[in-house]
């Protein structure tokens, strides 16, 4: 029973892609739409990405100082790991999953506000394509999604050289020779292609919950707190299966 429950929510969640770009909106009308979420979505998500990525960067970089007890292992290894740590898997990843809980409990509770307060409603007696006019702006606004992650990666591997140099665990010249040695730019591409297909989950998967909620003001945080979940589900399963076809 649960199995059929799953498979009609996946089903019912294609027809909501497929219905986005059916009967667009006007553009002088989305263009602000777009603008707006632009706003709402990269902009304000800035200031934590920033934080997290400059002090995990650093985590990342004492935590392989302090495990090179060795003292035959040269210490630029230290911006080796560091770089692949935050290019491969904490930027993409990692931050991926703490977007699905900022900008996913946005998305939900505004599309599930719109869905009890009966705008949405309102919309469809307009003649408007609601899905289309609550969530294509989304998915265009995210597209903008890469460009955060790239900040993440500099200011990761920035806060790991500040760690290393002003820790005292390795000098800043090593670090920087580390995180420059044996260099493969298909990884940052790898990053980018799992960034905008995360950029596509995060746009859709809150709204899909937002959308087709039911209830009032209670449910409207129960759907945030599924949405997060499988947000997150998808994203890690994601990264699992474009790894192993990127990489593998």
């Amino acid at each position: 029973m649960m199995l059929i429950r799953y498979l009609s929510q996946i089903g019912k969640y294609f027809l909501m892609l497929k219905e986005i770009f059916n009967k667009q909106t006007k553009w002088p009308v989305m263009k602000n739409l777009i603008l707006k979420e632009i706003d709402d979505l990269i902009i304000d998500s800035l200031g934590i990405v920033c934080f997290i990525s400059f002090f995990i960067g650093g985590v990342v970089a004492i935590q392989t100082a302090l495990n090179l007890t060795n003292p035959l292992i040269p210490k630029y290894l230290i911006g080796f790991a560091t770089r692949q740590s935050v290019v491969l898997e904490f930027a993409p990843t990692f931050i991926s999953v703490i977007m699905a809980g900022k900008m996913g409990s946005y998305i939900t509770s505004s599309i599930g506000t719109m869905r009890v307060t009966e705008q949405i409603d309102a919309l469809e007696v307009m003649g408007v394509n609601s899905v289309n006019y609550l969530v294509f702006p989304k998915i265009i606004a995210l597209l903008m999604y890469p460009f955060v992650i790239g900040i993440s990666m500099f200011l990761g591997i920035f806060g790991g050289w500040m760690a290393c140099a002003y820790g005292g665990f390795s000098t800043g010249a090593d670090f920087i020779m580390g995180a420059q040695k044996d260099f493969i730019p298909f990884h940052i591409t790898y990053a980018f292609i799992k960034t905008l297909i995360f950029a596509m989950l995060l746009a859709t998967i809150p709204s899909f919950h937002g959308y087709y909620m039911k209830g009032g003001a209670l449910e409207v945080g129960k759907a945030s707190t599924t949405s997060f979940v499988w947000t997150s589900v998808c994203i890690i399963l994601f990264n699992y299966i474009l790894t192993q076809l990127l990489l593998g």
